[in-house]
């Protein structure tokens, strides 16, 4: 917002001249008088009439006065709010979350969050960690923590938080549970349950049994992995789960060279989206984190 015209008239009223407003603003007198003139334009009126050398203020000037003092004075205000309000750790902070990170990492860390920043409306959506990781390049969320992609997004920024190695896990009671050494190929011929192939989770688990010109027999498919679990501990299939996920009624399954999968979780911002002070908050509480 310009405010140098209204300033000018103002300075030109309480110094009642041309030369006195240019003195005390430090330009020159056909600046002032521009800005007077710009002033005029604006509002089709008449600021000042010339009397001999001098100047005299018309009504026009006289009732604009309060009321230009009035609108400095609140944009003045404003603006040191503004810029106060840019240090204080409140407002409305909208992140996503994977529901297993949710349950099974995140509550602690937010917990501490909102003790520490009360001011904070923080808004949580649970949602897929692909379709969070599209929600943050779009600016949707302001950030999301999810299972880092295998491969990244040169548009976004990660953090990585933990890392969540994965298990061939199979039911108590499945034929699995019980043989030694087992192959991806031997593996491949039993019926597994496996998130959407477009997940990032089951994308490395795919990726494993590829390097091997493999592919997994999947039978059901759906993207909770505590969906995964009950399913699998009931002996409808195989699956690859976390340790956080391991439970008595699951059987980690003797894989042959101890092979295991990888994955990582973490955090992902846009860095073309402005920093408010709570996601600057928020990211500077999981520092100790990495």
């Amino acid at each position: 917002m310009n405010t140098t015209n209204l300033t000018t008239f103002v300075t030109v009223m309480h110094t009642g001249s041309i030369s006195g407003a240019a003195e005390k603003l430090f330009i020159t007198q056909p600046a002032v008088s521009k800005r007077i003139k710009n002033l005029e334009d604006e509002f089709n009126i008449t600021l000042f009439d010339t009397v001999g050398r001098g100047i005299v203020p018309t009504q026009a000037a006289s009732e604009m006065l309060p009321h230009a003092k009035r609108w400095l004075e609140d944009y003045e205000n404003f603006k040191i709010n503004l810029q106060h309000s840019q240090h204080i750790v409140s407002g409305k902070l909208v992140i996503g979350t994977s529901h297993h990170i949710g349950l099974h990492h995140l509550a602690p860390v937010l917990k501490h969050f909102i003790q520490a920043y009360p001011a904070v409306q923080l808004e949580v959506h649970f949602v897929d960690s692909e379709k969070a990781h599209k929600a943050v390049l779009d600016g949707d969320l302001s950030l999301a923590f999810v299972t880092l992609p295998p491969v990244y997004d040169k548009r976004l920024t990660y953090h990585t938080l933990w890392s969540d190695p994965l298990y061939f896990m199979t039911g108590t009671l499945s034929a699995l549970a019980t043989k030694s050494n087992v192959t991806l190929e031997q593996l491949a011929r039993y019926p597994a349950i496996l998130p959407s192939a477009n997940t990032f989770t089951s994308q490395i688990t795919l990726a494993e049994f590829a390097k091997h010109n493999l592919k997994p027999y999947a039978t059901m498919s759906t993207n909770p992995l505590e969906s995964i679990r009950m399913l699998v501990s009931v002996g409808l299939g195989w699956s690859v789960l976390p340790q956080t996920m391991v439970s008595q009624d699951l059987e980690r399954i003797d894989m042959a060279d101890n092979i295991e999968l990888q994955r990582y979780l973490g955090v992902v911002i846009n860095p073309k989206l402005t920093q408010s002070s709570s996601v600057t908050a928020l990211l500077d509480l999981l520092a100790p984190i990495e």
